[in-house]
């Protein structure tokens, strides 16, 4: 399904975002998004919570940030207005590969192609992370669709919340993550942490056991995934606070989602709301006070809102 009529959504910074209309042009996107990650994951050393993998909201699209590379600095680049990735090094190379409708093997071909052309020889995983059945990047041909009008609409929703969720994190004076794009997860989040340590679980996976060592309260927007075909604002904390889930949280159209163990906020209920800032901050707020005094963080970690 494509869009109708001009690029509107540049000047739209709440548009619909229906799951089903757009889900192929995401699994493609999310397969090449995560040829991107696994670079940057290859080139970087490793921070607490993962935190040298994510991407991260440009006024075009999403950057790796600058990374290490054969002696100099490389930048990968993905533009959702024009689709096409760039990739950039600081003696002034610059390649393109160009997002289209075509397999994700052609893509990872190509990308893998213009590292070569630059002078950097590396090697990355190339399976995919955290998605169910994954296919591996050189034989995936199975996602090919990509309706550029989507794409840039799905980056007017991210740039949009991306926004407010800085301005959530301004008021934490403990530490915080960036407002963090994940490419195995494909969501957007951002964490606050209490200074506490936590023993992950026995048995956890290297994703859980490297990053799931902090106590932390979590606000994030993800589109919807095929088990749950809901765009939504997600929050948790970790470890859950025992009695969470019976919080009531503002707006009042958030709720604790058993399937999930998060509380959720449909992304329709944000844009239709007579200020999508207010209930995301809303939201993001009354689920770190409830997870904070449950939990018992310091209530001086949080500056006053200065409207």
């Amino acid at each position: 399904m494509s869009l109708q009529g001009p690029v509107a959504t540049l000047a739209e910074a709440w548009p619909e975002l229906p799951y089903d209309a757009w889900r192929d042009t995401k699994d493609t996107l999310h397969m090449e998004l995560q040829v991107v990650g696994k670079l940057r994951l290859a080139l970087t050393p490793f921070e607490p919570q993962w935190a040298n993998v994510p991407l991260y909201l440009t006024a075009r699209g999403l950057t790796t940030t600058p990374m290490p590379a054969q002696g100099s600095s490389l930048e990968v680049q993905v533009d959702l207005i024009e689709h096409q990735v760039l990739l950039l090094t600081s003696a002034g190379a610059r390649e393109r590969v160009a997002l289209t409708a075509r397999p994700v093997a052609a893509f990872y071909r190509d990308f893998m192609a213009a590292l070569r052309s630059l002078g950097i020889a590396v090697t990355i995983s190339a399976r995919p992370s955290e998605v169910p059945d994954p296919i591996p990047f050189p034989d995936d041909q199975a996602h090919s669709a990509y309706d550029p009008l989507w794409a840039t609409r799905f980056f007017r929703v991210l740039s949009s919340i991306d926004l407010v969720l800085k301005e959530h994190r301004s008021r934490y004076r403990g530490r915080t993550s960036l407002v963090s794009f994940f490419w195995g997860t494909f969501d957007l989040a951002l964490s606050r942490y209490s200074g506490r340590p936590v023993e992950p679980p026995a048995g956890a996976g290297i994703i859980r056991r490297l990053g799931g060592d902090a106590e932390q309260i979590c606000v994030g927007f993800w589109p919807g995934q095929a088990g749950m075909p809901l765009p939504a604002l997600f929050g948790y904390g970790y470890p859950k606070p025992e009695g969470m889930e019976r919080e009531r949280l503002r707006p009042p159209a958030a709720r604790w989602d058993e399937s999930v163990g998060e509380f959720l906020l449909p992304y329709d209920e944000v844009r239709r709301a007579g200020s999508p800032r207010e209930a995301i901050l809303d939201f993001c707020e009354s689920l770190y006070q409830a997870g904070a005094r449950l939990a018992g963080w310091d209530p001086d970690l949080v500056m006053a809102r200065q409207d």
